[in-house]
């Protein structure tokens, strides 16, 4: 049997669709790397291994009977624990809620009709609320590049099952960097889409303003088949985004000459980037230089976000924990978020929103003078494991900072940004750099990461380097 275990989205896909191998070999090889791998990572809270099976098993009677298949056919995926998958609890990383979820998620619903196998739900702190991936709920979630570092969050359990090779691709959500943190910690490519771009049925939004769903993959062009797949919106969505430009076409082009500015000027006041991630955005503009690009290191005027962030931040767990079946079951620190928050109210909310209008304005000014921004993705090397451990909301958001200091912000503004990997430092971990995009503008984003892709190969699995 063909081992599929360090192919990605597009092989799978391509192998399943040619015959060379069934979806349920594919699966049950995806379950038994998981059963294996998983082993003392901790990424994956919910195997669905009948469920999987049979899903499985339709994708090989659909592919014999010689109909229409999707991009996306045979290939298996994991869930992040926010996201509602039929027949599993949509725990949010906690015990709060018991009951399965009645129907996918509209994202779930698109990735299941391009042909994608759901075969798990992977761990996340609880509600998503810190750049760690531990809990009391699920405990701590490691780093497959070194196990006693942390993944980052709160998508670290999509980010380990598919830097591990659970999985070729994963499902996370990014409301201050979740999906380019840990992304960046594990050495894959995570791009957080525009703002709407992605739809978040079955709800309104995902944290009012600042959050969106997105794929986690070891390569750009798995992103962007993931990405084409689940794009667009339903009736209800808050926000929705411009732009028609299929993404896999935009990855598959060249990306012109391009105005590229460069700045290690960390958005978070106090916050110091590692020389380690400064080396990393000097090299990757030097090698933009010599790819043909308009180069060079400006200051990009950063605003203030902290007014238009904070109070969506508290607003988005306030009203997710407001939600679930049994509130007393939430941990202790969510607890004392959601009491931190009670001055969050419908009139704070709107108020954030107007801010956050206004400091999109101003963030975008940096789009005037070239196309592209080139920073850090995180400020810190990723830190060892139990940053959460007996601290309170916070000690835990001040420990966060590092790890926020250049993601948080296009999440207030809606931009497009990705974490794009360069590399691994001497301290054995990944190292990535933060590219982003005008409003509306993933694609220009897509080409120019599988331009850097090309010409600067990363590890496709922890351990390759």
């Amino acid at each position: 049997m063909t081992d599929l275990s360090r192919a990605g989205v597009a092989e799978t896909a391509r192998l399943v669709a040619g015959g060379e191998i069934s979806a349920r070999g594919v699966v049950e090889q995806a379950l038994a790397r998981i059963e294996t791998r998983d082993r003392g990572l901790n990424a994956i809270s919910q195997l669905m291994v009948d469920a999987a099976i049979a899903e499985a098993q339709e994708r090989d009677e659909a592919l014999t009977a010689d109909g229409p298949i999707g991009p996306l056919h045979g290939v298996p995926v994991v869930i992040k624990e926010e996201i509602d998958v039929a027949g599993t609890v949509t725990t949010f990383g906690g015990d709060a809620n018991v009951t399965p979820a009645v129907a996918d998620a509209e994202v779930v619903r698109r990735l299941r009709v391009a042909g994608a196998v759901i075969v798990a739900k992977t761990t996340m702190p609880e509600f998503g609320a810190f750049p760690f991936t531990e809990s009391a709920a699920r405990g701590v979630t490691r780093n497959p590049w070194d196990p006693s570092r942390t993944p980052g969050g709160s998508s670290g359990g999509t980010a380990v099952a598919v830097s591990a090779g659970m999985v070729p691709a994963g499902m996370g959500g990014d409301g201050g960097g979740s999906i380019r943190i840990p992304s960046a910690s594990c050495g894959l490519f995570g791009l957080k889409p525009q703002r709407g771009r992605v739809t978040t049925a079955p709800h309104p939004h995902l944290w009012w303003a600042l959050g969106t769903a997105g794929p986690l993959t070891r390569s750009v062009l798995d992103s962007a088949l993931v990405y084409d797949a689940i794009r667009g919106n339903v009736e209800g969505d808050l926000y929705t985004a411009g732009g028609e430009e299929p993404f896999v076409a935009a990855a598959g082009r060249e990306p012109g000459p391009l105005r590229i500015g460069w700045s290690v000027k960390p958005v978070t006041l106090g916050v110091r980037p590692d020389p380690v991630h400064v080396r990393a955005v000097e090299d990757t503009a030097r090698l933009l230089g010599d790819l043909g690009h308009d180069v060079r290191e400006i200051d990009p005027h950063y605003p203030d976000p902290t007014a238009a962030f904070v109070p969506q931040f508290f607003a988005g767990i306030r009203s997710e924990a407001d939600q679930v079946e049994h509130f007393d079951r939430l941990e202790r620190r969510t607890r004392e978020t959601y009491r931190l928050g009670s001055w969050v109210t419908q009139k704070v909310i709107d108020r954030a929103l107007r801010t956050t209008e206004q400091v999109s304005a101003k963030a975008n000014r940096v789009f005037d003078e070239v196309d592209v921004l080139l920073t850090p993705a995180i400020a810190h090397r990723p830190p060892r494991v139990g940053r959460l451990d007996g601290v309170g909301t916070v000690r835990a958001s001040l420990r966060a900072m590092p790890a926020i200091a250049y993601a948080a912000l296009w999440n207030v503004a809606g931009n497009p940004a990705a974490s794009v990997p360069c590399g691994v430092a001497a301290d054995g971990l990944p190292v990535a750099v933060q590219l982003v995009g005008r409003t509306d503008d993933e694609a220009t984003l897509f080409s120019l990461s599988a331009q850097l892709e090309a010409a600067r190969p990363w590890p496709l699995l922890a351990g390759d380097a």
